[in-house]
Parts: C-alpha cells; structure tokens; sequence
C-alpha cells in the first residue's frame, strides 16, 4: 500500500460525570446519546476512548446510535497533563498561578503525561496509509483535547492551556498530505439542548444566556 490519505479527526470530550468522576450523570448519559445521533452518516471507521469510566461509558453510548462502529480502548486517549512547562515559557504575569495550579495535579498525571501525549500525536494525527480518506471518533478529556488542537496549529507546546472544551461538544480536525492541518470546527455544541451546554466549561468564560452552540472556524465536514 502506498500513498497517504486524508483522515479526519473527530474529538470528544466525555459527557457530564458525577462529582466522584465514576459514571456519567443522567445529563451526561443525555449528551453522550445526542452526540451518537449527530454522528450518524459520518463513516466513521473506529471510535477510539480513554480507559477512565466517563471516557468509556461515554464511547459506548455514543456507539450505540451507531452502525457496527468498533471501540478500541487506548491509555493515550486518557487524562493527564500533556506537557509541564518551564517558567520561562509561560506570559510572566500568569506563570507564577499557572505553575500552582499544574502542581495540584497528582504526580503520576504530571510525570507520565508527556509519553503518552506523544504517543496520541504519533496515533491520532497526520493522513493514513493507503488511498481512501479515514474518519476516526477520540473520546477524551478536555487536556487532551487542548493538546491535539494546539498541535494543529503548530502553536508553542505549553498553548494547550486556556483552550477548553464543553462536555460532549465536537472539534474536528483535517490531515491531508502535504498542507497544513486544518481545524475545522471547535467546541461546537449546535445536537445539544441550552440546558445540556457547557457543562464543564469554566463558569467565568460561559455565555450568560449558555445558548451560544460553538466556536467556529469556518468549513464543513460530511454529516456534522
């Protein structure tokens, strides 16, 4: 097989989970089957979900409103701190808070994290062998979410901050060979009722009326 094709990336983040973070809520389950419905009629080949119950249980709801698409459970789809930076790399007026709050973060979560953040770019991103285009589904964690969109816009590795993602909200990225990643959409929410939006979002950057649907970038994708 030779060439390379496009693939386009479809991500997720989990629905709403319970405070303890071991199932989803009845929102969350909500959610997680209005995604499966805004997924159908994308040809989505594999729906690929991070070890942690709101990841799995989220995968297996939104697979359920769909045809035969198998679930692959992956470590790298999981939740971690992607990259710890160094103070010298973060604005100075935000370094000093910006580090606190990363050292709240288990130490396994900080100290293991950049592997596996490697192994997610090596897995999740690029065109695919072969000729036909691939349409892939990654149920994962807002961190991870932040780090495969920063990666696409080739911004500096610690970016991954401040870029947040609502659960059960959609961002779709395109791989072709030989241009630039694109981002197609970003934390659109437009198969989700107002009261199911932006859970999970930080409360300060919430729309007061919680109606506005995405942030958009501009071109579509087959069945989204």
């Amino acid at each position: 097989m030779t060439g390379s094709a496009v693939r386009h990336l479809y991500l997720a983040r989990h629905g709403e989970a319970t405070a303890d973070e071991s199932e989803l809520t009845e929102a969350g389950r909500r959610q997680a089957a209005l995604l499966g419905e805004r997924l159908r009629g994308v040809p989505l080949s594999a729906i690929h979900h991070g070890p942690l119950p709101r990841a799995e249980q989220t995968a297996r709801l939104v697979g359920e409103r769909l045809d035969g698409v198998p679930l692959h459970r992956c470590e790298a789809a999981g939740d971690y701190i992607p990259y710890m930076p160094a103070r010298d790399e973060l604005p100075a007026d935000s370094a000093e808070s910006t580090l606190q709050r990363l050292a709240r973060f288990p130490a396994d979560e900080r100290e293991g994290g950049p592997a596996l953040a490697r192994a997610a770019l090596e897995r999740f991103t690029g065109p695919v062998p072969g000729a036909e285009p691939r349409h892939e589904l990654l149920v994962t964690h807002n961190f991870l979410i932040g780090w495969l969109v920063r990666d696409a816009l080739d911004a500096p590795p610690w970016r991954w901050l401040g870029l947040h993602h609502g659960n059960a909200a959609l961002t779709v990225i395109r791989y072709a060979p030989g241009r630039p990643a694109s981002l197609v959409f970003f934390n659109d929410m437009r198969h989700l009722p107002a009261e199911l939006r932006w859970s999970g979002f930080p409360a300060e950057l919430t729309p007061e009326d919680g109606a506005a649907g995405a942030v958009t970038t501009g071109g579509e994708t087959p069945g989204c």
